[in-house]
């Protein structure tokens, strides 16, 4: 579905990524994963369209996509939960799901809304009040569910469990293999490698923008020497 091809990018003249080669097959969860500053959310945000691709290719469903427009990549079912959730504060929960099925008839509104309540029941208790009144596990859930109002193939989250409670974590990585059994493709920037570990299909491990290891999370789970020298974990 999504096949990132010798990318490089970044912000100017930074290069943030690298040479990055990745295949995200249908239905899967792909875990990027690595320290602060490795280029992960950099990442995201070039398949987004928001940081500037400066070689290779971004491919999607074979198309490159890497020149298009970020509102022209979520019309082709590419959606985004950001890095620190970026809500909509003054709007309310509902308002904020509304906005991110702008693209939608607003005919089907309420059919989308169902869906996203129906992964994350808080938030049908929540409905009226200001998304900057919400918990910070309750602005999460908010930020996933205004990513699958656009209706995506491919959603990509950045740092999910990021300051929340770990009861918060797992309702969340609960949701994602929900749309993982009903055909989402999800690309994961997780901080806690335990968890991306225990969910995906597929672990990519960046460092200093370059990958060290790209493979299937099974082996990486069963290789202790890996986990020790990549993973942060012992």
């Amino acid at each position: 579905m999504l096949e990132l091809k010798s990318l490089s990018c970044g912000y100017g003249a930074f290069q943030a990524v690298h040479g990055l080669s990745l295949t995200l097959k249908p239905g899967t969860i792909t875990g990027l994963i690595g320290p602060n500053g490795a280029g992960k959310s950099s990442t995201l945000m070039c398949v987004a369209g928001h940081v500037a691709r400066q070689a290779g290719q971004v491919l999607f469903d074979g198309q490159d996509i890497g020149d298009l427009p970020a509102t022209e990549r979520v019309r082709r079912g590419i959606a985004l939960s950001p890095e620190g959730r970026r809500l909509f504060k003054d709007l309310s929960v509902e308002d904020n799901l509304r906005v991110g099925g702008v693209i939608h008839p607003a005919s089907v509104f309420g059919q989308d809304r169902d869906r996203v309540l129906s992964l994350f029941p808080r938030l049908a208790e929540r409905l009226t009040s200001l998304a900057g009144n919400l918990s910070g596990g309750e602005q999460q859930m908010l930020a996933i569910g205004r990513a699958l109002m656009a209706r995506p193939r491919l959603v990509r989250i950045d740092e999910l469990s990021l300051g929340l409670m770990p009861k918060v974590i797992g309702l969340c990585y609960q949701a994602l293999l929900k749309l993982r059994n009903e055909g989402m493709t999800v690309l994961l920037v997780e901080q806690n490698t335990e968890r991306v570990l225990s969910v995906a299909d597929h672990v990519c491990v960046l460092e200093s923008g370059q990958t060290v290891w790209s493979g299937a999370a099974a082996d990486a789970r069963k290789d202790p020497t890996l986990a020790a020298a990549f993973l942060g974990l012992h």
